[in-house]
């Protein structure tokens, strides 16, 4: 008799259970309803966040008080229990725009340290604060307002605030206008840059976040609001100028005009009495002729009526600017050997007559035209060749500029010119000037030319975002075109002191904001006279991408020396690697420097000197042609290990 075992036996089962399956015409029966899915993996939870998150659910203004319902996460996206502390604002708007008083008469902001604040855990990450603020309704709006963690007792952060719901036309300005100067205002060393908020979103609320607190109503009126400092004042009064330890100080000290508004404000605005907010900060309110001409007025848009006062000059400048253009011939030699360019002014297509408009004497349309001749070598003025010129007119509007000899004697010349219309005090500050460049001639064959080309990293907008009212720096040079204008004069030959700030333009430029130009320029000065440190010094020099904003090539640098008498005290018969140059504008330490000269850069190295025709010291033609060993961008190029944008922000 055959025995089976266990294992057999089942497996016969089996088989014998497969067969008698297969006894119909062998279709599977219907798939039954698919069941409910199971709860899944429990998300991760702690009690620890170095950067806290915090995710609207929902919020609503009830009678006397203000729900929120969120979520708060980590920065590694772990749902966050323990959650001790709440904050809670809101500023109300109202006819006199919005307002959180500090007696809690309008708005009102509360914590969970005050009486009848309660903070719920409602699951993993989920909580309910209910915020008691009486003078809330359900028919209130304004800028609601939250920010969570930072209890001592707990390990959670304080998160960065949130402005959860916004009423339509709370404001005219816009956080956009802030950060194009302030790029950054959340990274920046100014006042209160941990309050830049974030709406629920995700994204920068910085007007939202700062009126919440600094209202339109000043605490110093009858249900004022929270700060004496209104939203409005420090647009219009602090950027000009302030109150510091009693004593009033400048703000934006050079060629910002509050007046042209259309820098802030991206609508109008939507006070137009002369007595209200806004308004009061600059005016009067004995004003009533004024104050009828605009209450009559419903259109009215105060941008415009700044823009187009006489007493501004805005418009004025902006309408110059936007119908004219000057154009220079190439060089060329006249019957008598001198090297000759002609300067044309034009009115849209129009040949303008500048003998008609030019005066010597300083009191016609136009109150300076002029042209200087210059060395140009690898895409970069190298030097003036010409600082004399005698002048003519050919009937048919242009002005000739003949010189007679050349300094330099470069191969390749070139020449640059200036128009300025005569307006303001010193037209040479205060007027429209155009500049504008001539193609590049060779000079064995003046035949031969090509188009002035000059690496020009910054952005056509760069000056005039933030020096606004469109006038000159100085001498007949305006912020146009990011500072072109100033290359004439500010460039690797032209050897300028600037008040021994940096040589060039960029390292100029760098100085002049965030180096030791920065308090030699003499633009702020003490009451005892000496200078310090202007207003520039308050933003942030890391954020590169306010001018820089397509970023910087470190390769494309010409690889040519500049002269640096501003690194020199002054004196000339020294030249600085380009790369170095710009950064030691900035980075002067002993150690920075060492790394720079470890690494090729060279600082006022000795080139040879002459003396000129007027006793004075020169520095003898040559020194262009020499190539420098700088080597930074192998290592510092855009997208390195160790580039220059892991350091500088060159991003918005």
């Amino acid at each position: 008799m055959k025995h089976l075992t266990k294992r057999k036996l089942a497996f016969v089962i089996a088989a014998a259970m497969g067969i008698a399956g297969c006894a119909d015409d062998g279709k599977d029966g219907q798939d039954g309803a698919p069941g409910e899915p199971g709860p899944g993996p429990n998300p991760p939870v702690t009690e620890v966040s170095e950067v806290t998150t915090v995710t609207m659910i929902n919020h609503a203004l009830e009678e006397g008080q203000i729900r929120y319902e969120f979520e708060v996460t980590n920065e590694d996206g772990e749902l966050v229990n323990g959650l001790a502390k709440a904050e809670a604002k809101f500023a109300e708007k109202t006819e006199n725009g919005v307002v959180m008083n500090r007696d809690g008469a309008i708005g009102g902001y509360t914590d969970t340290t005050k009486e009848g604040a309660v903070l719920n855990a409602l699951g993993d990450g989920h909580y309910e604060f209910i915020a008691p603020m009486p003078a809330v309704t359900t028919a209130s709006e304004g800028i609601v307002w939250l920010r969570v963690g930072g209890d001592d007792s707990t390990q959670i952060a304080r998160s960065q605030p949130m402005v959860v719901a916004k009423a339509d036309m709370v404001h005219t300005t816009t956080t956009e206008a802030c950060q194009s100067c302030h790029v950054d205002y959340a990274a920046s060393h100014l006042k209160h840059p941990s309050y830049t908020a974030i709406n629920a979103d995700g994204e920068v609320d910085l007007v939202g976040g700062c009126m919440v607190c600094h209202n339109n109503v000043s605490q110093a009126e009858e249900n004022g609001g929270y700060a004496t400092n209104t939203f409005q004042k420090i647009g219009h009064i602090n950027h000009v100028t302030r109150t510091k330890d009693g004593k009033e100080v400048l703000g934006f000290e050079k060629d910002f005009a509050v007046t042209n508004c259309y820098t802030c404000h991206a609508e109008p605005v939507m006070n137009t009495s002369i007595a209200g907010n806004g308004c009061s900060d600059c005016h009067s309110t004995d004003m009533s002729e004024s104050a009828a001409l605009l209450s009559a007025n419903s259109d009215f848009d105060a941008r415009e009526f700044h823009a187009k006062s006489a007493l501004i000059g805005l418009d004025e400048r902006q309408t110059i600017r936007a119908e004219h253009s000057t154009s220079l011939s190439a060089i060329y030699m006249n019957d008598l050997g001198n090297y000759c360019t002609d300067l044309t002014l034009f009115k849209g297509e129009e040949v303008l007559d500048i003998e008609a408009l030019y005066a010597e004497d300083g009191t016609g349309t136009l109150s300076y035209a002029s042209t200087y001749l210059h060395g140009y070598n690898n895409k970069s003025i190298v030097g003036r060749e010409s600082r004399s010129y005698e002048t003519s007119y050919k009937g048919d509007g242009s002005k000739t500029f003949c010189h007679e000899t050349l300094d330099l004697q470069t191969p390749q010349i070139m020449a640059s010119s200036r128009v300025t219309f005569n307006l303001g005090e010193d037209a040479g500050y205060d007027g429209v000037s155009f500049t504008s460049y001539s193609p590049v001639v060779e000079l064995a064959d003046l035949s031969k030319e090509t188009d002035y080309e000059r690496r020009h990293s910054v952005t056509a907008d760069s000056c005039t975002t933030c020096h606004n009212n469109d006038t000159n720096y100085h001498k007949n040079g305006s912020y146009v075109e990011g500072g072109l204008d100033c290359v004439a004069c500010h460039n690797n030959g032209q050897d300028r002191s600037a008040k021994n700030s940096a040589p060039g333009f960029g390292p100029m430029v760098h100085s002049m904001h965030w180096g030791i130009g920065n308090e030699l320029s003499g633009a702020k000065q003490d009451e005892d006279g000496n200078n310090v440190a202007n207003s520039a010094d308050r933003l942030n020099a890391e954020n590169c991408v306010s001018c820089h904003a397509e970023g910087i090539s470190l390769a494309e640098i010409p690889n040519q020396y500049m002269l640096s008498r501003a690194f020199n005290g002054g004196s000339v018969g020294v030249a600085t690697s380009p790369i170095t140059a710009n950064c030691y504008a900035c980075h002067t330490s002993a150690s920075a420097l060492s790394h720079m000269e470890q690494n090729g850069g060279q600082l006022n190295m000795k080139v040879p000197t002459g003396i000129n025709e007027e006793g004075n010291d020169f520095v003898i033609p040559g020194w262009h042609t020499t190539p420098t060993a700088e080597s930074c961008a192998t290592c510092h190029d855009t997208g390195k290990s160790f580039g220059i944008d892991k350091f500088h922000n060159f991003e918005r």
